[in-house]
């Protein structure tokens, strides 16, 4: 199975509540870079999950890795009393990127092992799994372009127009999502989330120049804060002739769009040999998540 990867368009935060959980106001397009995942049965009560590509090294694998929580939390949920399942993931989302591929490996985990286990839920039901598991699993099961509001897990699709050209700059170290929104409490003044609706107006249409103007990111100088050199990354791609720039997420994955895969291709050179990038990808989106076929949307 393949889970893609995200990146939000527009990342709107607002003021955290008495648990700590920040209100946002996000749109989230899955992209066609992919953690590929398969899931084998085990003896009852055995859950287990190996990892293999980039970042493996640094990912745990005992009962705090979150494909191994979503695979308890269904088991539990739906009762299947001799679940168990072996989870082996190939890595291609950067970890630590800011671009979701833990909770895409989480999603995808809900969706293998649900059928592994005749499927004991119902779609509606791994929504409602997806969402305690964390805030990006739920679109990650779906897909394609949405806004998410509330901690980001309320998902409302977006029917957007054409195809979106990504070059992505991974940096040399990742980015702590809780330290990146530590340092965005103690430097912002958070005011209500709202999603720029030139950005929602340009998706609509395939209007790419559009949506690249209206990239946004509220994470972006905190995360600049923690890890200077993104904004010299930011810089070079604008400079190479991307349509818009946007740190994804907490970070430190930097995002640059472009209208054709020719332009995204002059990106990726002029990052390339940027001392402070660790290695270039391309994507293109939407595409659809883990719970749905692979082709574009």
């Amino acid at each position: 199975m393949r889970v893609p990867a995200k990146v939000n368009l527009a990342l709107c935060v607002g003021a955290a509540d008495d648990a700590g959980y920040h209100e946002l106001g996000t749109v989230f397009q899955a992209l066609s870079l992919c953690d590929e995942l398969v899931v084998e049965p085990a003896s009852a009560g055995v859950f287990r999950v190996a990892f293999r590509g980039e970042g493996a090294a640094f990912l745990p694998t005992d009962d705090t890795n979150l494909a191994i929580r979503a695979a308890r939390l269904l088991a539990h949920h739906a009762g299947v009393e001799d679940a168990g399942c072996l989870i082996v993931v190939r890595k291609r989302i950067p970890v630590a990127g800011g671009m979701a591929g833990g909770s895409a490996d989480a999603a995808a985990v809900l969706v293998a092992c649900n059928e592994l286990w005749g499927r004991p839920a119902t779609s509606s039901e791994l929504r409602e799994l997806a969402a305690e598991l964390g805030a990006d699993v739920p679109f990650l099961l779906t897909g394609g372009t949405a806004i998410g509001t509330g901690r980001g897990d309320i998902i409302e699709p977006l029917e957007t127009q054409g195809t979106y050209h990504w070059t992505l700059a991974l940096s040399h170290t990742g980015l702590s999502t809780p330290a990146v929104f530590r340092e965005f409490d103690r430097t912002a003044e958070p005011s209500k989330p709202i999603i720029p609706q030139a950005l929602l107006d340009a998706l609509a249409v395939g209007d790419v120049a559009g949506v690249g103007r209206n990239l946004v990111n509220d994470l972006s100088d905190a995360a600049i804060s923690l890890q200077p050199t993104l904004s010299s990354t930011l810089q070079i791609g604008l400079d190479a002739g991307a349509l818009g720039a946007v740190v994804s997420g907490s970070g430190p994955t930097c995002a640059f769009l472009s209208d054709s895969e020719e332009s995204a291709s002059l990106v990726s050179e002029a990052l390339a040999v940027f001392s402070g990038v660790r290695a270039v990808r391309n994507a293109c989106g939407p595409v659809a998540g883990a719970g749905e076929d692979h082709g574009s949307r």
